[in-house]
């Protein structure tokens, strides 16, 4: 392929990193490949029903599992970072997905590093297993810059004003919105 300079990312959740990421992820060691892999790490297999996975150690015999990850699975949950190193990737880090700027340190940590691969593993609840609620934001004087927005938050849209608005039906108060907001106007009082 032709070198453009620019970083390769790659981003894959934590259940198919299980089931079919770890031999691509192999490959490109064996084959002194760079570039960053982001792993979504949900604990869960979301996009087919919440199944167990090997990322979460909840397997076919945990019968009562109906979503979600059980209190106590059977199996032996993979340490992703600990597979990841095992391997050979020396830059291995876990990060709070809902830290915005844990996040953007991260990648730019990693996607700086040119010379080899890294692995970020990103951790955060499955929306659809922890349905906890955060007190919702305010918004105060909002300027319309569309920061917030930019995140892509499906409670997040703007009024006919051009201001930012929430949607309290669809809000689960992970603070992003506030994090992103670069003049502060949206804040939890």
């Amino acid at each position: 392929p032709e070198r453009t300079g620019r970083p390769v990312v790659g981003v894959i959740g934590d259940s198919t990193f299980a089931h079919s990421g770890i031999t691509s992820m192999l490959g490109t060691i064996y084959n002194g490949g760079t570039g960053t892999l982001c792993i979504l790490d949900n604990r869960t297999t979301a996009m087919t029903g919440t199944q167990g996975n090997p990322v979460n150690g909840v397997t076919l015999t945990d019968s009562s599992h109906k979503i979600g990850p059980l209190d106590n699975p059977s199996g032996k949950a993979l340490d992703l970072l600990a597979l990841c190193r095992a391997m050979g990737v020396e830059d291995v880090v876990e990060v709070d997905a809902q830290d915005l700027q844990a996040v953007r340190s991260a990648l730019k940590a990693a996607t700086s590093a040119a010379d080899r691969l890294s692995v970020i593993v990103f951790k955060a609840p499955c929306r659809l297993i922890d349905r906890t609620r955060g007190k919702l934001p305010t918004i105060r004087d909002c300027r319309a810059c569309g920061q917030c927005v930019k995140i892509g938050c499906p409670a997040l849209g703007r009024a006919k004003d051009g201001t930012a608005a929430i949607d309290p039906a669809q809000c689960v108060g992970c603070d992003q919105c506030v994090q992103s907001c670069p003049f502060g106007c949206i804040t939890k009082e």
